[in-house]
């Protein structure tokens, strides 16, 4: 059927050749995001990982880790973070292309890269917010922190009580058996057959399968067994500390007297068999198999300057520990903190460090928003005989307190919103606590590049007007 083109087009030819500019990085515009965080990795200290290859004298020469480290933030700050896709990208887009400058890595050496490396690629969040510093990102006036609950690499159907974890050690080492004797048997009978030049002293892969999935429910067992021993030592000590009270005192003390620490003893409890780290962790839209991710973000700028993984459920034992990574990451304590009412125990705010003024939250959320909507603005001294808790949500009623607890919801919500949601990054790939650390840092430093790359942006613009 012929067409008659009765309108005309811009010329569109897709077998037209092309002589592209010689330097790659003339294949990218100005600005872009690819070519902003080359820059910044060039400038980043990566001698751990150079030190990780001097050690070896020989072997083929491997990829540079600087070309490595920008494949692996750059496809965290799009929203990739599969290897399988990031040697794909590598191979069919320009961006990636540009920073590979003409290197091919596969998934497996990007995926053996992000596995040999833990802490140094951790350590690539400090350096990062140094920079965000320097640029004037980062004032610290007031902070706010959050925990968001992150996928596993497991399901929750896999977890089990001690006692399963226990029948199915018991399982597989049965079954391994049974197949290394069938095996030495198959042995035996090629070797009467065929001789005995045959090796054959591998194992099959479902016995290496065997083999692994057997250490990970070992590692259930033994986080069941050490969480058991703690909560049990944990009520005799509170034992012990009343009795001593009261010995001291010479009178029964009030209240309810602690449970016996067998109490502490629950049959029920369960790890999981795919990942014995992760936990189960109750979201607002039902149960996840995962791990709590920590972020302590910056107000004014929602940089995050402190990040860490934890397994507890609850947020309430991190309040000091992420003020602490605050110190270590920036070497400065912010002037103000604000937090939900799950980070709320007067133990925790004794321990928080010095200097550091809080405006935390004693009730549920939406009886704190009711609360402040509802009561005026206190008057008068405080009484004497106020409790910390009684202080603390004084001061949130006051004009001050409620301007900075109101900060919270805008900017520590939204940085997981902008790493969960605009970049997909909701759950980990990889298994076990260390690495998982990682994975949660770089999600942490790419989110602080995209600040740090719109920023120069904006100066770019203004400076060019």
């Amino acid at each position: 059927m012929v067409i008659t083109m009765t309108r005309k087009y811009i010329r569109y030819n897709p077998n037209q050749n092309y002589l592209l500019p010689p330097n790659p990085r003339d294949w990218l515009p100005e600005g872009h995001l690819a070519l902003f965080l080359s820059d910044t990795v060039d400038g980043l200290d990566l001698s751990a990982i150079h030190a990780y290859y001097n050690k070896a004298e020989a072997g083929a020469p491997p990829f540079h880790p600087a070309m490595m480290a920008k494949i692996l933030l750059y496809a965290y700050c799009k929203g990739i973070p599969a290897s399988r896709r990031m040697a794909t990208a590598v191979e069919e887009d320009v961006a990636f292309r540009v920073l590979a400058a003409g290197n091919t890595p596969d998934f497996r050496t990007i995926c053996q890269f992000r596995r040999l490396h833990i802490e140094p690629l951790k350590g690539l969040f400090k350096q990062v917010v140094r920079l965000c510093q320097n640029a004037g990102l980062v004032k610290l006036d007031v902070v706010a922190l959050d925990g968001t609950k992150m996928k596993a690499n497991a399901s929750l159907s896999k977890n089990r009580t001690k006692d399963a974890l226990t029948e199915e050690d018991a399982r597989l080492e049965k079954e391994i058996n049974d197949a290394l004797i069938a095996g030495i048997k198959a042995d035996e009978e090629e070797d009467r057959i065929y001789g005995h030049d045959k090796r054959g002293d591998e194992p099959p892969e479902f016995i290496r399968n065997a083999q692994k999935r057997r250490r990970f429910i070992r590692d259930g067992i033994a986080r069941l067994a050490r969480e058991e021993k703690d909560k049990v030592e944990a009520q005799e000590k509170k034992i012990e500390e009343r009795q001593q009270k009261e010995k001291e005192t010479g009178m029964k003390l009030r209240g309810r007297k602690p449970s016996s620490p067998d109490s502490m003893i629950d049959d029920e409890k369960k790890a999981n068999m795919t990942d014995p780290d992760s936990r189960i962790m109750k979201t607002h839209s039902g149960f996840v198999q995962g791990y709590n991710g920590q972020a302590v973000v910056d107000c004014e700028s929602q940089v995050i300057v402190g990040q860490a993984i934890t397994t507890d459920e609850n947020d309430v034992q991190q309040l000091a520990p992420m003020l602490n990574e605050v110190l270590l990451t920036t070497g400065t304590l912010p002037g103000m903190g604000t937090m939900d009412a799950g980070y709320w125990s007067e133990k925790g705010v004794q321990e928080a460090p010095p200097g550091i003024e809080l405006f935390i939250a004693t009730k549920k959320d939406w009886k704190q928003r009711k609360a402040l909507q509802a009561l005026p603005p206190p008057r008068g001294r405080i009484p004497s005989s106020a409790t910390l808790r009684d202080r603390m949500e004084r001061k949130l009623l006051t004009k001050r307190g409620r301007k900075i607890y109101k900060m919270r919801g805008k900017t520590v919500e939204p940085v997981f919103g902008q790493v969960k949601d605009a970049r997909r990054l909701d759950r980990f790939l990889m298994r076990g606590k260390a690495k998982v650390s990682m994975e949660w840092s770089l999600m942490c430093t790419t989110h602080n590049i995209l600040k740090l790359w719109k920023h120069q942006r904006k100066r770019w613009k203004k400076a060019a007007s």
